[in-house]
């Protein structure tokens, strides 16, 4: 068994004659220590099946296990010191009249860790930033400094799962890479297991061993990075996102005279 095993994962919103089909029948098994990507258009299903792994999105069949052990509904504490996430808007993740300091500290009071301060600011290092940003509030930030802060946030409760739900896609490309990154260097240190959800192929390209192809809430292709960089893919949903990634290029031969 995969040390993350989703099984048949289905997710429907609403009641009655009104029902969203958000995720159809996903399977997905990730190795410990793996970086695993899901990719596809907006709304092919790919950010809830992040909301239905840590309990944000209702789950309405199929099954989820860590380790061998089953996710349970509702999440007992021990699932959050396991799993954490990492959301697309770093400002809005961060609650804005709370300083830097109470953001990293509140979960390690929550969850009963001592030595407070210490880990604090060994977080703050971990990810960049040093004890002078501390006691700043999230409107004294960056962008990218405000993203660091919530890796950090993450990371406070030293879990084995980070689930990475577009981490980049809301900063200036030139603070991307640094992201990335820094990301990539934590998971190599800590051992850590990630799940990253982006619609930027050069992005899952970069972080990712495997990753699948998602539309309409269902999974249609799994593919390697070596196939993704060779453009080696079977469905041609996943060959249009290829072509999109790269960008569009005027043919010269159209240009207005």
């Amino acid at each position: 068994m995969a040390f993350l095993d989703i099984e048949n994962l289905v997710v429907t919103f609403g009641g009655g004659g009104r029902l969203v089909h958000a995720l159809r029948g996903v399977s997905l098994a990730v190795e410990e220590e793996e970086s695993f990507g899901i990719v596809g258009e907006s709304g092919s299903g790919k950010s809830t099946v992040l909301r239905a792994i840590c309990g944000l999105a209702p789950v309405t069949g199929g099954s989820i296990s860590i380790a061998g052990d089953p996710v349970t509904t509702p999440r007992d504490p021990g699932f959050y010191r396991r799993v954490q996430m990492v959301f697309q808007d770093p400002y809005a993740s961060l609650h804005p009249r709370h300083t830097v300091d109470r953001v990293l500290s509140e979960p390690l009071a929550i969850h009963g860790f001592d030595r407070r301060e210490a880990r604090v600011e060994q977080a703050l290092d971990e990810v960049g930033l040093g004890s002078g940003f501390r006691f700043r509030y999230p409107h004294q930030l960056s962008g990218g400094q405000r993203q660091r802060v919530a890796i950090a946030r993450a990371l406070i409760l030293e879990p084995k799962v980070i689930l990475l739900d577009e981490p980049t896609s809301a900063l200036d490309a030139s603070i991307q890479a640094e992201v990335l990154n820094l990301l990539d260097r934590l998971r190599q240190e800590r051992g850590l297991t990630y799940v990253l959800v982006s619609h930027d192929l050069a992005v899952v390209s970069h972080m990712c061993d495997r990753l699948v192809v998602m539309q309409n809430g269902q999974v249609v292709e799994h593919l390697t990075r070596a196939n993704l960089q060779d453009h080696a893919t079977k469905e041609d949903y996943t060959a249009n996102l290829l072509t999109a990634s790269e960008g569009f290029t005027r043919d010269p031969a159209l240009r207005p005279s």
